[in-house]
């Protein structure tokens, strides 16, 4: 992600941040330009930096939950990203508000990479609309289990109880996960929106596709029963980015999707951070890195990962200095680059 500033003081903003530690104004940001605008507090609108419209917040910040600005001549009062929202939890919970609050910041993350890739939420398909839209759900206390996070037809839905981090490391470990947060689900689910998307109905790209990842017409409810049941394959970090991949080819997709994703996120916020990695070692350049370009503006997927396996060894090695476990716990092998390549390749297309 980019660095962001306050416009009106300079002063280094994060990419969630409603108002200037250093100034006191109100920041809101501005989808399209991909910019922190800084307004006094006092006001409740905020010129457009290139037009003569004036912009406010979306709906969602007088929840807490979105500083989005919009356009007070649109007849929308939602922003880009909370637009897509089909059903958010009872809010009157404050539990529910908290966990919605959560999980409407991570959408925003992945809305800002969609956009970066020049990804639209609609699509017309065979002249039916695939429209990427949003459930998210508390479960009833009898039913702990009722609210499962998938995808079906354009519709994602999320438990919200993957907000609350207690909840995600107890289900972290009983799947024996290395990994798991709330923009990692939303960067796997919006996978599956995807390959129905661009995947499913072109037959060239779809042949490639089972080339590389398998025959997705295999019965997804045996497939996942097998996996549950006897695990993954003892080798499968020769071919998968994770043990859940291996289960279908499906979820290999929206995986590796997912990885593709984390992958031009960290990449890029090395890029505008100026990033160089010259490690003190001996007789070994294999580290030596400059993260020099943008890789949302790069075609070769392989120059990407050759750039991002490095970081993934200072991350990891700052991570184990701060006595936590690795922030990116994960081996990219050839089979898997090979498919990242193909999914850049999708996306450029």
């Amino acid at each position: 992600m980019k660095i962001f500033q306050c416009s009106n003081c300079k002063n280094p903003i994060y990419f969630e941040n409603t108002f200037c530690e250093k100034c006191g104004n109100s920041l809101g940001y501005l989808f399209d330009a991909e910019e922190m605008l800084s307004f006094p507090s006092k006001e409740t609108t905020v010129a457009h930096p290139d037009t003569q419209n004036t912009l406010t917040y979306c709906a969602n910040h007088s929840l807490d939950a979105c500083n989005w600005l919009v356009s007070n001549t649109d007849e929308e009062s939602f922003c880009e990203a909370c637009e897509t929202n089909h059903m958010i939890p009872d809010l009157s919970f404050p539990e529910n508000k908290l966990d919605w609050q959560k999980i409407e910041a991570a959408k925003r993350r992945l809305f800002y990479s969609l956009h970066k890739l020049n990804l639209p939420y609609v699509f017309i398909l065979n002249n039916e609309k695939l429209e990427l839209s949003f459930d998210f759900l508390a479960s009833d206390p009898n039913k702990p289990n009722a609210v499962k996070t998938g995808h079906a037809n354009g519709r994602i839905t999320l438990n919200i109880n993957e907000a609350d981090s207690v909840h995600r490391e107890y289900i972290k470990e009983q799947l024996s996960e290395r990994y798991r947060t709330l923009l990692g689900h939303f960067r796997h689910e919006v996978g599956h929106f995807y390959w129905d998307a661009l995947i499913k109905p072109n037959p060239k790209v779809l042949q490639e596709f089972r080339r590389l990842f398998g025959n997705d017409t295999l019965d997804y409810g045996q497939a996942l029963q097998k996996h549950y049941q006897n695990g993954p394959p003892s080798n499968w970090r020769e071919r998968y980015i994770s043990s859940y991949a291996t289960m279908h080819p499906w979820e290999d997709w929206a995986e590796t999707w997912s990885h593709y994703l984390h992958i031009m996120d960290m990449l890029e916020t090395a890029y505008h951070f100026g990033l160089e990695i010259d490690p003190d070692l001996k007789k070994n350049t294999n580290l030596d890195v400059s993260c020099d370009f943008d890789p949302y503006e790069e075609v070769s997927m392989r120059k990407i990962i050759k750039h991002y396996l490095p970081l993934t060894y200072v991350v990891n090695s700052l991570s184990r200095s701060m006595g936590v476990a690795d922030l990116y716990p994960f081996v990219i092998s050839e089979p898997v680059i090979q498919k990242l390549a193909f999914i850049h390749k999708v996306v450029q297309l």
